[in-house]
């Protein structure tokens, strides 16, 4: 049993949660994820969850849907504070947000190096699909000067 309080973000956590991710290994130089969050906060705010023990923020995960299928990004637990069931309860909490919204599917993306991880999500009952995922970038970020901007209001 999770002893983790499950909130939407408020914008209190940016800090924490960018520490999170650093922790996490979850940001990449293509990724800003202050510009992430930014973009997440013009879009479904609310499926940006935050779990809380402590009154520290431990788990993240970032949910999405555009009416076809849901996603799951920014899947984070604190190391400090994983093999308790948080990364379990914060999934379970991201599945339930997105049936709420009729979502039929839910796809994320692991790196296939992460076997950890990969197993983890299996136990969920998620299972590798035959297609290759392929990208493309819009809009180029910058990584910024200052390691810690406030996003922009």
């Amino acid at each position: 049993m999770s002893d983790m309080d499950i909130r939407p973000f408020t914008p209190s956590d940016i800090g924490s949660i960018i520490e999170l991710w650093k922790k996490c290994g979850l940001t990449a130089p293509q990724n800003d994820p202050w510009r992430d969050i930014e973009r997440k906060m013009r879009v479904d705010p609310d499926l940006l969850l935050v779990g809380v023990s402590g009154g520290r923020v431990i788990a993240t995960v970032m949910a999405g849907y555009e009416g076809h299928r849901g996603w799951i990004n920014y899947a984070a637990v604190h190391p400090d504070h994983r093999r308790r069931g948080h990364g379990r309860t914060m999934m379970a909490a991201a599945e339930r947000a997105l049936a709420k919204l009729n979502c039929p599917r839910i796809n994320l993306q692991v790196r296939s190096s992460n076997e950890e991880v990969v197993a983890f999500y299996r136990s969920l009952g998620y299972a590798t699909d035959d297609v290759i995922s392929l990208g493309k970038r819009l809009v180029a970020d910058e990584p910024s000067a200052d390691d810690t901007p406030e996003p922009s209001s």
